[in-house]
């Protein structure tokens, strides 16, 4: 307490002797004190940085919206702490804006002016005086000039360092890093591609088929495959013009392409004092458009001494870019079990429920630990896996119309529940799904004590689940799970391309699979309702309580 007192003098002090700058951005006692102040002013600010090393975070605020959003703001209230929510015009009854205990609007739906905006956010959190900001997925969570402008508010930024998301966050020095630690890699240029010429020649000496990347991308922008040398020009010229586009850097590279491999991922933790740990791996196979749709851990293909080997890879990458917090490291697997670098993910994972769910541990509270300067409270010894886990994204999608994002009004919501069932969602009932954001309407998360009695589990939660006004995913990730594919292990990537089409699954022995698909989606068309914006014409504690 006498700490506490004496901070409030030294502000004061501070204030007087213009070293307000010296209290906002010095975050560490290695820092130098300035020459000039006067031995009372420099014993202050050293109590300071010495509580401010001590003390843990009192108010968190998430820089994120729906089911992320109120996921970590659970987590944040079990920690004893306050969790703070921002939230734009749309979502002004959006659960994780009722259950924080603070919450502020921060302006209009398009994302660019709300979730996007890193000087509302910064300019919220120091009105509600948050000690951290934690950025979820998505939207600011890898950009590294919010990164660094929160440090330079005075507030801790919930994740790694500005370096490691901007090394991490290109392809091509990202490479280079993950080499030096012996990670393994595809063959494939080690800098960008400056023109078509060299690009052939190079394909020519990797091989056909190769993958033309883009430095910067993600989500499957600026990615193009060459199968043979009269498509390289017209491939690399669009690969060049949607990295452009899509993310204002038109660097691109070669890699050799992995036809029908596995996508295995690990999560990794890593705290300020150089302990490092993987949470095993998670297979993230069944995708569309590039983006994943259903994800299991552990993953089935894996013997221990592959889990090891590829542990130790996740372990390294972590350790070559001087990482801190929670991440994930991601790995192309292909048909004779060779694995290889893809890049690393610097932020939480939309599938990490799947790694708590085996591992007993909490990644949220992993990552505030962490940022609150505390040592990891284990070892790699100390992990073990319980059970099996699988998660489903339920998306407001049409999987007959190449899964099409749909909007509406949430006409009925019924989420499943029972033993081993956990429903991560930022929706209710009559909620509208907005055009503005992500089409993810919930992450179902089951967890049983193998992988058979997993999927059982989930096919029993994809049939409790309820959702009409809007067409979702749940159809399609019950063919998924039921498919021979699927459940013996041999599934890839291609998965969706191989197996999924309104046309594919029309023969004999998937007709019955088919008819309930076209009964649910037409149950959702005729349940859906014109959109009503509805006027407040009440108020009550919440509303009183909401700060614009």
């Amino acid at each position: 307490m006498w700490i506490l007192l004496r901070l409030q003098r030294a502000k004061k002090e501070a204030v007087k002797l213009n070293i307000q700058a010296e209290f906002n951005s010095s975050r560490s006692l290695g820092e130098n004190i300035a020459d000039g102040f006067s031995k009372r002013a420099k014993k202050i600010i050293y109590l300071r940085l010495k509580l401010q090393n001590m003390s843990e975070f009192r108010k968190i605020l998430i820089a994120n919206r729906g089911e992320i959003a109120l996921r970590i703001i659970r987590s944040v209230q079990e920690m004893g702490k306050k969790a703070i929510a921002v939230y734009s015009e749309v979502d002004l009854h959006s659960p994780h804006a009722k259950k924080a205990d603070e919450a502020y609007c921060i302006g209009a739906a398009p994302a660019s002016k709300s979730y996007l905006d890193i000087e509302k956010i910064i300019a919220v959190a120091k009105k509600a005086k948050a000690d951290a900001i934690h950025p979820g997925y998505g939207f600011l969570s890898e950009n590294s000039l919010f990164a660094k402008a929160v440090k330079e508010a005075g507030m801790v930024f919930i994740g790694p360092s500005e370096h490691s998301i901007q090394l991490m966050g290109d392809k091509i020095s990202s490479k280079q890093a993950v080499a030096e630690f012996n990670v393994p890699l595809l063959p494939g240029s080690a800098e960008a591609i400056d023109d078509i010429k060299t690009g052939i020649e190079l394909a020519e000496k990797i091989g056909y088929p190769v993958l033309i990347k883009a430095s910067a991308g993600g989500g499957g922008k600026g990615m193009r495959i060459v199968y043979k040398h009269e498509e390289f020009k017209d491939q690399m010229e669009r690969a060049v013009s949607e990295a452009k586009s899509a993310f204002g850097d038109g660097r691109v590279f070669l890699e050799k392409y992995i036809v029908n491999p596995k996508h295995i991922e690990f999560q990794i933790l890593r705290d300020n004092h150089g302990n490092t740990v993987h949470v095993f791996e998670r297979e993230c196979s069944i995708q569309r458009r590039y983006q994943k749709v259903i994800e299991e851990a552990p993953s089935m293909v894996l013997t221990e001494e592959l889990r090891n080997e590829m542990g130790l890879a996740a372990v390294n990458t972590a350790i070559s870019c001087d990482y801190s917090g929670a991440g994930t490291v991601e790995f192309i697997f292909d048909q004779d079990r060779n694995f290889y670098f893809l890049e690393m993910n610097t932020r939480l994972q939309v599938e990490h429920p799947v790694s708590e769910m085996i591992s007993g541990l909490d990644l949220v509270k992993e990552q505030i630990s962490i940022a609150e300067g505390k040592k990891l409270s284990f070892k790699q010894q100390d992990l073990t896996i319980n059970g099996h886990a699988l998660e489903i994204r339920v998306y407001a999608e049409d999987p007959l119309d190449n899964f099409m994002p749909d909007t509406g009004k949430l006409t009925k919501y019924r989420i499943p529940s029972g033993p081993g069932v956990r429903v991560d969602d930022g929706y209710e009932e009559d909620m509208e799904v907005s055009v503005y954001y992500d089409p993810m309407i919930a992450k179902l998360v089951v967890h049983a004590p193998n992988r058979n009695e997993a999927i059982e589990r989930m096919l029993r939660a994809i049939k409790e689940y309820e959702i009409t006004g809007v067409k979702t995913s749940l159809g399609f990730c019950e063919f998924v799970l039921k498919h021979e594919d699927f459940k013996n292990g041999s599934f890839t990537t291609a998965f969706v391309e191989n197996n999924w089409s309104p046309e594919k699954i029309t023969d004999e022995d998937s007709n019955e699979m088919f008819a309930a698909l076209i009964a649910a989606f037409d149950l959702n068309t005729t349940s859906q309702q014109k959109t009503v914006h509805e006027k407040v014409v009440h108020e009550n504690n919440w509303l009183k309580n909401r700060k614009r």
